[in-house]
């Protein structure tokens, strides 16, 4: 097996990258309707595509209208199956990702982390059990004022490391490995300009996971619910059989939807309604929901439960008073993945020769890899070694990241010479 610290020839190391990549502002911004949709993104393209070109990659492209970049490492050999990696550029708008101030706690104890001076932000296994694991362990934080950004700048950082591992080190084969970087996945949006004939591989993984061992190639279907509900203002001294309140008519709705199946209260493949945002005044309210179901039927289901109570508030207040838009963001990828499950088969395999334990879990959310699935490129997820993602208690482990590489540089010798 391909180990990282046994690498004849070594690559930038991969912490150093890291850290690099987490000082640079990459927040993406669902509201500015442009792609990318923010700027700022562009600021880390343009520092990878030089990085990749002074490695030695080949068909470097960055697109620069919508931001995303594209590169190969030569096969080394001959008939190998054409293999992507891919993470993503942005982070959450959550909390901020300006000004991050990694730092790293090594040979971690098993005690609080005091990330801020002032003690009012702790890392601590009360509130976090999971850190309990990584006794021993070098743990990268924040200041806890911002994010870490290793979601997915950690996936970025490990592509980045695996590639130039490659380039340095020819007697590891591989076929054509196909490099992407996107933007704007946290809103949804990181692959509606992604290009599948530059990308040109056979199939490819998401390097965006979490926890070591993580492989997801399941994840919920979605759908996006607003509802505009219209009322009628009256003074309140005047009201009675004239007034109708926009805003309780919004209570009545969210009253009227399946108290348990909110995420609070549900876990694996459980589905769920979710209130996202809502605003209003007597005379209107406006409601964002997500609905969220890994399994087909039930979210149909839930997306004709929604349906049967405007439906009923219309009849009962009036035809108009709730205006329902409710639209599909993305589907189960498992039904993309089924035929090409090698590539689960093949990466389970190479952890367990690595003594990494898979976890085969469903994603309670959405990739870049379902789209591009249901777009015509079976993508899995691959862990990345980052934890508490989209909030300024993230962290990574220096051990798990580092063990990452290794997981894509055994996959990239495995589809050297498997043949689909």
């Amino acid at each position: 097996m391909i180990k990282f610290d046994e690498l004849k020839n070594k690559p930038e190391d991969l912490i150093e990258r890291f850290i690099r990549y987490t000082k640079i502002d990459t927040q993406s911004d669902e509201h500015t309707n442009t792609s990318p949709s923010t700027m700022k993104q562009h600021d880390l393209a343009s520092l990878l595509e030089k990085e990749l070109t002074e490695m030695g990659a080949s068909d470097v492209f960055y697109d620069k209208e919508h931001c995303y970049i594209y590169a190969t490492i030569p096969s080394n050999c001959e008939g190998a199956s054409k293999l992507g990696f891919i993470s993503h550029m942005d982070t959450s708008d959550a909390v901020s990702g300006k000004d991050v101030k990694a730092r790293i706690v090594e040979n971690y104890d098993g005690q609080d982390i005091k990330l801020s001076e002032d003690g009012r932000y702790i890392l601590s296994p009360n509130g976090f059990p999971e850190l309990l694991n990584h006794k021993g362990e070098d743990l990268i934080v924040t200041d806890g004022n911002t994010l870490l950004g290793a979601d997915d700048k950690a996936g970025i950082a490990e592509i980045m490391t695996m590639a130039q591992a490659l380039l340095l080190n020819p007697e590891i084969k591989h076929g054509d490995i196909k490099i992407s970087f996107t933007p704007d996945e946290e809103i949804g949006e990181g692959t509606t300009y992604f290009d599948l004939e530059r990308f040109a591989a056979d199939f490819a993984y998401t390097v965006d996971g979490g926890k070591l061992g993580e492989l997801e190639y399941e994840n919920f279907n979605a759908a996006e619910v607003e509802l505009i509900i219209n009322g009628r203002s009256v003074h309140p001294g005047d009201a009675k059989g004239k007034m109708l309140n926009a805003t309780l008519v919004a209570y009545e709705f969210q009253s009227m939807l399946p108290v348990f199946e909110n995420p609070m209260y549900t876990e694996g493949r459980e589905g769920f309604y979710h209130l996202t945002m809502m605003k209003g005044t007597c005379e209107k309210a406006v409601c964002y929901y997500i609905i969220r179901d890994h399994d087909i039927e039930k979210f149909k289901v839930k997306k004709e439960t929604v349906k049967r109570i405007v439906d009923f508030l219309n009849a009962k207040y009036g035809e108009g008073t709730v205006e329902l838009t409710m639209e599909d963001s993305y589907y189960n990828m498992i039904e993309k993945i089924r035929p090409h499950m090698h590539l689960v088969d093949n990466a389970k395999k190479v952890m367990e020769e690595l003594g990494i334990t898979p976890i085969d879990q469903p994603i309670r959310g959405g990739t870049d890899g379902a789209m591009l699935s249901y777009k015509g490129l079976p993508c899995p997820n691959l862990c990345t070694g980052g934890y508490n993602y989209h909030g300024r208690y993230e962290y990574a482990s220096v051990q798990e990241m580092r063990k990452t590489v290794d997981i894509l540089l055994n996959i990239c010798e495995v589809y050297s010479s498997y043949k689909v």
